[in-house]
């Protein structure tokens, strides 16, 4: 069943897809009936599963689940990935590749292969202050708190030394 995900608690299970292109707003709106759509039937063994989604940047769908009613099976994270794979070949976006590195730069968001950010860092077009989006947190509390921090606070930390 779909919840707004403001409504969700801090402790929900998090899956971050992060675009290698913003969204357009046309694409928004198709983007949001489609995760609306998905989650309003989203089921584990034929329970509903209490989720929300939101967009930040025009580019990363963060989908929130609470766990507290209903968890996620095997069978239902499958058919959240194969309703990812639907929106990659839908809007022609890469969401599943996690080889890529999203940052904030100059008041802007950048998508970079992960080579390529390695490569900056070395080089200093990077530094150890720039914001990075940490798609590695698991929870709702996580993510409002760990998601957008500079890069020596996060798995990327490991460019840098």
């Amino acid at each position: 069943m779909l919840v707004p995900f403001q409504d969700l608690p801090a402790n929900s299970r998090l899956w971050i897809y992060q675009s290698d292109r913003k969204f357009s707003e046309d694409e928004l709106l198709k983007l949001q009936e489609a995760l609306n759509s998905f989650l309003n039937d989203w089921t584990a063994h034929g329970a509903s599963l209490n989720a929300g989604f939101e967009i930040k940047y025009d580019r990363f769908i963060v989908i929130g689940l609470d766990q507290s009613a209903s968890a996620a099976s095997g069978c239902s994270i499958d058919s959240q990935v194969r309703f990812i794979q639907q929106i990659e070949k839908e809007f022609e976006v890469v969401l599943l590749d996690k080889m890529n590195v999203t940052y904030i730069q100059n008041d802007r968001v950048h998508f970079k292969p992960l080579a390529d950010f390695k490569k900056m860092a070395k080089e200093g077009a990077v530094g150890k202050k720039t914001i990075v989006f940490n798609n590695l947190v698991n929870t709702k509390e996580e993510y409002l708190e760990f998601w957008e921090v500079p890069a020596i606070e996060s798995w990327h930390s490991r460019f840098f030394k």
